[in-house]
């Protein structure tokens, strides 16, 4: 089916193939569990109605990758052969969002499910092994329609590459995928060292989903995330410093630093925590992501502020002593000092990061106030002042995460802890005895 283009806006072009493609391994619906019923209404709404109207439709990625290990998926994302157009066209309440690709967000009440066309990788120039290794492979262009083949062979890992098709309820793997799914192993699609330079951030994700389904590396992939690393710099910083962020917020931090450590790809990206916590340094630094995991699988929501304290920290903690040690004729520094010298030490590399400045604050905020509750005031209006400031909950979140970790100031944490949970006890009964009051004023 072939339209034109509203005014304005232009398709990319589709790939027609020059010959028949494989058609790749079919497992039909007796041979996987996945299920309908595990698929919201809207996700199949959308599927249905796409496959009624003559165009192929498939769930695909990290969907299908969860159902077939009986995991929730986060998101229900759709892949199919008609255009953004077209399918706008089949569904009003949808709307085509994107510039470098454009994809259909189709909106429901409570949920929008995107739609994508398949695509393929964009046409290299043929390059001359001895100018291999100085060629720019990072890809800054990818809007070219393709078929089911060629979207499997563009995207990251084996195991992100399946399609369910809603045509007969089967799954579709082109690359290997569910092979690798069952050994539980993480494999880059193609050639590792070239897959690594067209995006650098694909050694992140790399090490994300092996954390995240404790998956093993596979060997070619591993290999190549150690003779790229140093390519990291190449990928936007702000792009790194929220996959850093999405290591760290759910639940499976400590193998995936553990793995940016083994693998030295924290090195380039921030040498000066990579060098505090290598060769275990600090061993409660990784009691302390354990801790951190826990709290956030419990259910507990922690700022991206401490998560990213709790990176900084070995590393504050050790400059703040070897300062100490290089003042040892003035004494001990004091807590403005140490203030400060937290704000030196951090703002070079939150800006190394592009962190938003909000973000920046919150860290420099949260550092400055731990170093308040580590010595806490002896006058009782000042520990008021303190609970009532704005970083006290994420740096009493961090002193907790410190002190169950390395099994320092335990009781000065718990002295916290306690006297904020009397002062919040304190102040919602107060307001309840606020409320009762205007109640009774009310009826008169």
């Amino acid at each position: 089916m072939e339209t034109s283009n509203p005014p304005g806006a232009e398709d990319v072009e589709t790939s027609v193939p020059e010959a028949p493609e494989p058609s790749g391994t079919v497992i039909d619906r007796s041979g996987h569990p996945i299920s309908r019923r595990s698929v919201p209404e809207n996700v199949l709404k959308v599927l249905y109605r796409l496959h009624r109207s003559g165009y192929r439709a498939y769930l695909c990625g990290g969907s299908v990758r969860d159902l077939l290990m009986n995991r929730t998926p986060k998101d229900f994302d759709v892949v199919t052969d008609a255009h953004p157009n077209e399918v706008r066209r089949l569904f009003r309440n949808s709307r085509i969002i994107g510039r470098r690709f454009r994809l259909v967000h189709i909106i429901f009440q409570d949920q929008v499910v995107e739609v994508a066309t398949f695509r393929r990788e964009p046409e290299r120039a043929i390059v001359a092994p001895e100018d291999a290794e100085s060629e720019d492979f990072l890809i800054t262009d990818d809007n070219t329609f393709g078929s089911p083949l060629q979207d499997a062979r563009r995207r990251d890992f084996t195991i992100n590459a399946l399609f369910y098709n809603i045509a007969d309820f089967s799954v579709i793997d082109y690359v290997g995928g569910i092979e690798d799914l069952r050994a539980g192993r993480v494999r880059v699609i193609g050639d590792p060292d070239l897959r690594f330079r067209e995006d650098p951030v694909r050694m992140m994700r790399a090490i994300e989903f092996a954390s995240r389904l404790g998956f093993e590396i596979e060997e070619a992939t591993y290999q190549g995330i150690l003779r790229h690393r140093g390519d990291i710099l190449k990928a936007s910083p702000p792009r790194v410093s929220e996959e850093i962020l999405e290591l760290l917020r759910r639940g499976w931090s400590r193998g995936a630093i553990r793995l940016m450590v083994d693998t030295a790809l924290l090195e380039p990206l921030l040498p000066e925590i990579y060098n505090a916590i290598r060769v275990d340094r600090v061993p409660y630094f990784w009691k302390m992501l354990e801790v951190l995991d826990r709290t956030v699988q419990a259910g507990r929501k922690v700022s991206d502020a401490v998560l990213l304290s709790v990176l900084m920290l070995p590393w504050v903690i050790e400059e703040i002593e070897e300062e100490e040690k290089r003042r040892a004729a003035t004494g001990r520094m004091r807590i403005a000092e140490v203030i400060l010298f937290i704000r030196e030490l951090t703002q070079p590399l939150c800006a190394r990061m592009a962190l938003a400045a909000g973000t920046r604050h919150q860290i420099e905020q949260a550092l400055e106030t731990l170093w308040r509750l580590l010595e806490p005031p002896t006058e009782r209006r000042a520990q008021f002042r303190a609970v009532y400031r704005e970083p006290f909950n994420d740096a009493l979140a961090l002193l907790e995460l410190y002190a169950l970790s390395s099994g320092r100031y335990v009781d000065v944490f718990r002295q916290w802890q306690a006297f904020a949970q009397r002062v919040r006890r304190a102040q919602e009964e107060g307001e309840q005895v606020t409320k009762t009051t205007r109640r009774r004023r009310r009826r008169r």
